[in-house]
């Protein structure tokens, strides 16, 4: 009998389907001997990263990503709620302080090896429960069609209408940090007074960085509040888009490293260990900073490492120069998010 176009089309699209279920089902579940990475940070970049480690070491990894809405808090809520019975070996974090949350819950298991040794002191737990690595910065996010990437002129323009600038809501990644920022810096009264008035003033919320980053790269919106990652994929998009870092009122700049830790009572911790020591290695970090996301290293490279740098990386770094330290900030986004969460209450 024959088959009509139409009814082929809808076989051909059936089948694509099935292929795409079963091609993540095998790359989520490579069976009980897989490494279980909860990962927060973007596919597109962790990918390689992981696969890297996976041909060096013969260890499978089976990773679960989370939302663009939700990055990084889903997964510290997940960890949370299997704590009795973890499935995650380790947590890839591409933020600070939920993993530090994490750790003062008791949730992770300490690991002092070869990469914790590698980074400065400031940016990883004393004990072990965590390290950070390969940063991102806070960012204001410029299209240049309708705006000079001017300190001078921004200010002027976050001064008054805020109708086409963006920021993404506050209740995850690393906007809440942002938050957690302007509350160690303005107080808990004066963030609740700052995100009011901006509220006031027509800001526009959206559910991701990935999304103010559009806004603005399409023209939709002047300047937003984003990632450099998300910068740079504008930029590389060829749209009309400069960034300046997103400054707080005492002049310090907000950097955002990655961190990695290993879940307390994980199932395959020895392997664990083999993958936080290769994602805290110098090769990794400079493999971050050399992809798209040019990501800005955190422990000491050999000069031969200095030198591949791209120069974007570079200059990421001067801005760095002056960051907030957010390790001991625990404190301010727990209350922040208890607030924030009740602010966008349904």
């Amino acid at each position: 009998m024959p088959v009509s176009r139409a009814s082929a089309s809808v076989l051909a699209i059936v089948a694509l389907l099935a292929l795409l279920v079963a091609s993540y089902a095998a790359l989520w579940w490579r069976g009980p001997d897989a490494l279980v990475v909860y990962c927060a940070h973007d596919a597109v970049f962790a990918d390689a990263i992981l696969q890297d480690f996976t041909r060096r070491t013969g260890i499978p990894v089976a990773v679960r990503y989370d939302t663009e809405a939700t990055k990084s808090l889903g997964l510290v809520e997940r960890i949370t709620q299997e704590s009795a019975h973890p499935s995650c070996d380790v947590f890839w974090n591409n933020e600070l302080l939920g993993t530090a949350d994490l750790a003062d819950r008791g949730l992770l298991e300490p690991y002092l090896g070869s990469g914790w040794r590698r980074m400065p002191k400031d940016t990883k737990d004393p004990g072990g429960t965590w390290t950070g690595f390969a940063a991102r910065m806070r960012v204001m996010l410029v299209n240049t069609s309708a705006l000079k990437a001017d300190d001078q002129e921004i200010a002027q323009r976050l001064a008054g209408d805020l109708s086409r600038v963006a920021i993404a809501k506050p209740l995850y990644g690393t906007t809440l940090t942002h938050y957690t920022a302007l509350a160690h810096v303005l107080g808990d009264d004066g963030v609740k007074a700052w995100h009011r008035d901006c509220r006031a003033r027509g800001i526009r919320e959206t559910d991701g960085n990935g999304m103010v980053k559009s806004l603005v790269a399409d023209g939709a919106c002047d300047l937003g509040f984003t990632d450099t990652d998300d910068a740079f994929g504008a930029i590389d998009e060829g749209k009309p888009v400069a960034m300046r870092p997103a400054r707080l009122p005492d002049g310090s700049t907000i950097v955002i490293p990655n961190t990695v830790a290993v879940v307390r009572g994980c199932p395959h911790a020895a392997q664990a260990h083999a993958l936080v020591d290769w994602l805290l290695s110098s090769e990794c970090e400079l493999a971050l900073a050399r992809s798209a996301s040019r990501q800005i290293p955190i422990g000491p490279l050999e000069p031969v490492e200095e030198a591949r740098l791209p120069e974007q990386v570079r200059e990421l770094r001067e801005w760095s120069g002056h960051a907030l330290p957010l390790a001991g900030l625990l404190g301010e986004r727990r209350r922040c998010l208890a607030w924030l969460q009740s602010e966008y209450a349904p």
